[in-house]
C-alpha cells in the first residue's frame, strides 16, 4: 500500500483506551495492519495535541503515562507522525515542564526557528 491513511484523534483514543469494543477492534486492526506493513498510518501533530488534551483533561491520565504511551505509539512500525523530531521533543518537554502541550510544540520548534510570543514562559524555553 503506497497511500498513507491519516487517522483522527478518536481512532487513536479508542485504540489506547479500549473503551468502545467495536471501535477498539477497528482501530486495533488498523494499527496491526500498519505494524505488519500492509498500511501506513499518518498522525498529524494537531491530532497528537488533541489526544494529549483529552487524556489529560477528560480522562485524568497523568503526564508520564501520556508521554510514555504516545512515545511508544508514535514509534510503531508503519506509523508516521507529522514533524516527528519536534513532536517527540514536545512530548519530552511536556513531561518535565508546566506548559500546555501546544506550548511544548512551540518550544520544540524553537530549536530550529525563532518563536515569538507574548507568553514569557514560551519565550524562555531554553531548550536549545
Amino acid at each position: 500500500m503506497d497511500k498513507k491513511i491519516i487517522i483522527d484523534t478518536n481512532v487513536v483514543l479508542r485504540y489506547l483506551l479500549k473503551d468502545h469494543q467495536e471501535f477498539y477492534a477497528k482501530s486495533e486492526e488498523l494499527f496491526k495492519s500498519a505494524i505488519s506493513g500492509k498500511a501506513k498510518l499518518y498522525i498529524l501533530q494537531s491530532v497528537v495535541a488533541e489526544v494529549v488534551y483529552v487524556l489529560l483533561k477528560l480522562y485524568k491520565v497523568d503526564k508520564d503515562t501520556i508521554v510514555d504511551t504516545l512515545l511508544k505509539l508514535l514509534s510503531l512500525k508503519g506509523v508516521e507522525v507529522q514533524d516527528y523530531e519536534q513532536t517527540m521533543s514536545a512530548l519530552e518537554i511536556f513531561r518535565s515542564r508546566n506548559l500546555d502541550f501546544v506550548d511544548c510544540i512551540l518550544c520544540a520548534y524553537s530549536k530550529r526557528y525563532k518563536v515569538f510570543s507574548f507568553d514569557n514562559k514560551l519565550n524562555n524555553c531554553d531548550i536549545k
